[in-house]
């Protein structure tokens, strides 16, 4: 039983070597805890969780081994929630529908006009389609910035740090920046 125990731990340390720095996004644990956190009795949401404490511990296994693995690899997250609608409140006051597709989000305004922001993987270029027309907004880059494409047509690196944000912000409102609490 030892020398089991002891090759099983071995293995585990041998896949946690492989699999380094595969921080996914855990989606299937978040799921049952958003569930279990979504029922409205704090008493009856105790005893759930009571109940189900083996369960967390099979999905975290699960996303932590397998589904985390594939999403690190493969950059897809396979159990994302592709084809799901949420309503969000805009920072207008209004509400927008924003769907999760494979390749991006489908934001339908207040007005009913829908804006798609798209991402091309093969290109890693983030762009957005509204009214028929397509801009290409920024790509991701090896050394961890991206390259913005500006209005005019140029094309700007900028570091994702807040000092090159505010700088590319400053930038972009022609040398004026407002902060706002």
């Amino acid at each position: 039983m030892k020398k089991i125990a002891i090759k099983a731990m071995i293995l585990f340390m041998a896949g946690t070597m492989t699999m380094s720095s595969c921080i996914g996004s855990f989606g299937l644990f978040n799921k049952l805890l958003s569930w279990n956190k979504g029922i409205s009795n704090k008493f009856v949401n105790e005893v759930v969780f009571f109940i189900l404490t083996p369960v967390y511990g099979i999905t975290y296994f699960i996303d932590a081994v397998v589904l985390n693995s594939v999403e690190f690899w493969t950059g897809e997250n396979p159990i994302a929630k592709v084809g799901t609608t949420e309503n969000i409140w805009g920072k207008d006051g209004k509400m927008y529908a924003v769907k999760t597709m494979k390749n991006g989000y489908e934001i339908t305004k207040p007005t009913g006009e829908k804006v798609n922001f798209l991402f091309d993987k093969e290109q890693k270029i983030w762009s957005m389609e509204a009214e028929g027309q397509e801009t290409q907004l920024f790509r991701f880059n090896e050394d961890g910035t991206i390259e913005a494409f500006l209005p005019n047509g140029d094309t700007q690196n900028v570091a994702l740090t807040e000092e090159g944000v505010n700088a590319f912000r400053m930038q972009m409102n022609g040398g004026l920046f407002f902060a706002a609490r």
